[in-house]
């Protein structure tokens, strides 16, 4: 596989990802979304993958998706967590995401920084697409794919 991405189309991001080495990370381009976050609508139906992701639209990794597999989804700075974060701002077992036939949850830890949805702390939150997840310094968007 070759390390190029392809040209984004006069400003637009290419809402295609690509699968970048791990099966369950992905790379979906979005670094002309500063001025224009995803809306509910464009992270409803995302082409290329079936399910729930997590995209970092802002903070360390912008760009990275993450695909939520059915079942929990550890998110930490421990090593072992599903979704590893190693920044000092997230922590070692920080929360946790639930994929069932019902949608997505996700639950706090009892993380030290808290986790929020849509600028709201949460101890746990239903989610849908397009919600804003805040993990330390990692701001997620809610996506669905186009399953």
């Amino acid at each position: 596989m070759t390390d190029e991405r392809p040209a984004a189309e006069e400003g637009q991001a290419n809402s295609r990802p690509e699968v970048d080495g791990d099966p369950t990370v992905v790379y979906v381009p979005i670094q002309d979304r500063a001025d224009h976050p995803m809306t509910r609508e464009e992270a409803s139906g995302l082409e290329g993958f079936v399910g729930y992701a997590l995209i970092v639209e802002r903070g360390p990794r912008t760009g990275m998706t993450y695909l939520l597999a059915e079942g929990n989804t550890t998110v930490g700075r421990h090593p072992e967590s599903d979704i590893f974060l190693n920044d000092v701002t997230v922590s070692r077992q920080h929360c946790r995401f639930l994929v069932a036939d019902d949608g997505l949850m996700v639950e706090d830890s009892g993380s030290t920084n808290g986790t929020y949805v849509n600028d709201a702390r949460v101890d746990q939150a239903t989610l849908k697409a397009g919600d804003e997840v805040l993990v330390g310094r990692f701001h997620f968007v809610v996506a669905h794919g186009d399953d």
